[in-house]
């Protein structure tokens, strides 16, 4: 059996001093709450006969209006009880308010479905597996955006740091993923806006450290001598190439073609894989070299700059297809640069990605403004070149404390 009382939340006063009633729904031990629109000053409120006191200027009008919310709630209650015997609180709460409540990982899934062909795919993918790891920590489908507190979120990050071993950044990034699709069913209306437990919980970002190489490194990386292995060296010039060229991003370079690359200009103009926008820089004598290196008597203008890898027609059509070749090429250039960091005794793993940290901080170190480093490395806000100012402006300090001191 199921019931159903009127509660005045005095516990959640507003600056006035009023508090919102509600219709309490108790079911099998669990408890919902219907909000009436409706609120009163504890003064006006008569819990034992459950009506509006007459000191309420409008109490006539104010209880016929309960009376007859309550005589709703329970007419569709025994209505479905009477259906269904299984009926849980939630089901009551959703024909009580006449509207139906929104399933978590339905709406989520069907939005990722929705915007498969809009994401990067490897965007897509990143969605679908931070969504089956919060499923698999709740345990089940049956899960609506209501049903999903700051107690919640707290369990699921506690969840992710002792059984899944995550840091914070990917903690973070988990609760990310779930604040989208709340945005998202909001934008359609389909949750009130107030619904976002995520304002009142939040877990401790971890200090990013952007790794690079410093004008020695990278002297030493350029003159490195790599075994007798052709991916082992194609990859070491892709990345000095990046380094050159605006810090350009491994998959922009993976793919890069001919006619990407103006010789009589020194420019390359593409179209960039992660944003989408058209870009075009000016590239370093370093760079230019390596592309002299690539050259073929018999290349055409389609054919791909460096052999790293087998791009062909399918990969600039199959969003998928090329998701799974740029991922194992991924992997295999992170094994052959990191073989090469420990060759020269880096104090850290050396991947692609820095070749674009080499380069933002060498541009600013001789003196290139931060708005043109931001234009080169086609960053969509110069809040995010910052970053790498503050570490120049660390270095500095650094520096100040060692030698002057």
């Amino acid at each position: 059996m199921s019931s159903i009382k009127l509660i005045l939340r005095k516990n959640k006063l507003d600056k006035s001093g009023e508090a919102p009633l509600y219709l309490r729904v108790i079911k099998d031990r669990k408890t919902k709450f219907i909000s009436l629109s409706l609120k009163l000053n504890p003064n006006e409120w008569d819990e034992d006969r459950q009506k509006v006191k007459k000191n309420h200027s409008n109490s006539t009008r104010l209880n016929a209006y309960i009376s007859q919310k309550v005589a709703d709630a329970k007419g569709e209650v025994a209505d479905l009880e009477r259906k269904n015997l299984s009926t849980s609180a939630r089901k009551l709460k959703e024909a009580i308010k006449g509207k139906p409540l929104t399933n978590f990982f339905d709406y989520s899934d069907n939005r990722c479905e929705k915007q498969k062909d809009t994401l990067a795919y490897s965007t897509y993918k990143t969605y679908k597996a931070y969504l089956k790891k919060f499923e698999t920590f709740v345990g089940h489908r049956e899960l609506m955006f209501e049903d999903i507190t700051v107690t919640t979120l707290k369990e699921y990050a506690s969840y992710c740091s002792s059984k899944m071993g995550n840091n914070n950044t990917t903690i973070n990034f988990s609760l990310k993923v779930m604040k989208i699709m709340f945005r998202e069913a909001q934008r359609e209306d389909l949750i009130p806006l107030d619904l976002f437990p995520f304002n009142k919980f939040t877990v401790k970002k971890e200090k990013s450290t952007r790794r690079y190489l410093t004008a020695e490194q990278l002297e030493s990386f350029i003159n490195l001598e790599v075994p007798n292995n052709y991916k082992a060296q194609i990859i070491k010039d892709m990345f000095i190439f990046s380094v050159f060229s605006g810090g350009l991003r491994f998959g922009d370079v993976l793919e890069l073609k001919w006619n990407n690359y103006d010789k009589k200009n020194s420019r390359i103009t593409k179209i960039i894989r992660k944003t989408g926008r058209q870009h075009s820089v000016k590239i370093g004598q370093k760079a230019i070299d390596i592309l002299e290196i690539y050259k073929q008597k018999d290349q055409k203008q389609e054919d791909t700059i460096f052999p790293f890898t087998t791009i062909n027609e399918e990969y600039f059509t199959d969003k998928e297809h090329r998701s799974l070749v740029t991922s194992r090429a991924i992997a295999l250039s992170s094994m052959y640069l990191n073989k090469m960091g420990k060759q020269l005794e880096l104090p850290f793993n050396l991947s692609f990605h820095l070749s674009r940290h080499t380069f933002a901080t060498r541009a600013l170190n001789n003196g290139m403004r931060i708005e043109h480093v931001s234009k080169l490395m086609d960053h969509s806000d110069i809040g995010i070149t910052q970053v790498y100012a503050k570490i120049i402006s660390s270095e500095l300090d650094n520096a100040v404390d060692k030698y002057i001191n």
